[in-house]
Order: C-alpha cells, then structure tokens, then sequence
C-alpha cells in the first residue's frame, strides 16, 4: 500500500525523536498504534456490514450453486449422449445379428434335403 523503506522510516523517526522528544515519543508511538487498530477494526466492521446489507453471502452463496448446476447439467448431457450411443449401437448390432440369423436359416432350409413321407 504505501512504499516506505527503511531510510523514509529512519527519517521518521529521527523527526519525531526531534520534535516529540525522547520522553515523550513511546507514549506517543504507543497512541499512534492504538489509532491505528481502532482505524483498522473500524474499516472491517463497516466492511461487514456493508457486505452483510447488500447480501454478498448470499450473492456468492447462489453463484457458487448456479456453477454447480451448470456442471450437473454438462454432466448430465454428457451421460446421456454416451447412453444413446451406446444404445444405438446395440440395435445396430441386434439388427445385424438378426439379418445374420434369418439369412443362416433360410440357408439352413434350402440346403436341408426335405423328407418325403
């Protein structure tokens, strides 16, 4: 967030050693960082709340669902069509193996000498 290196906070410090005084700067360094953590839990609570009043959970909450449907349903197709190729090659193959069965026998019934009684 801020770029502030080493030398800046050397600076800083020598400034504020100057200017507070060597008493007085713990104390106010140690005020400082109080502010700071108030600041700081201040802008996370109104985050919350912020997020709390325009339903963010429930905002992400249905995206997350609808992207789960959305594979569900990819699946789903997936399976099906895998399904009816599945099928439509067993009747192909059925079609086949009947073709092949009739034709056999009505070999079979032609090559058969027939019995005279």
């Amino acid at each position: 967030m801020f770029d502030i290196g080493f030398f800046e906070l050397l600076v800083i410090g020598v400034v504020g050693l100057l200017v507070i005084g060597p008493e007085q700067l713990p104390g106010a360094l140690r005020t400082l960082a109080l502010w700071w953590g108030r600041f700081k839990r201040g802008l996370q609570s109104t985050r919350a709340e912020f997020e709390q009043q325009i339903g963010a959970d429930d905002i992400r909450r249905q995206l997350h669902n609808e992207e789960v449907m959305q594979r569900l349903n990819a699946t789903k197709q997936e399976i099906e069509q895998s399904v009816n190729e599945n099928i439509a090659d067993i009747e192909k193959n059925a079609a086949v193996d009947i073709n092949t069965a009739s034709t056999t026998a009505a070999a079979d019934g032609e090559n058969t000498p027939s019995q005279k009684s």
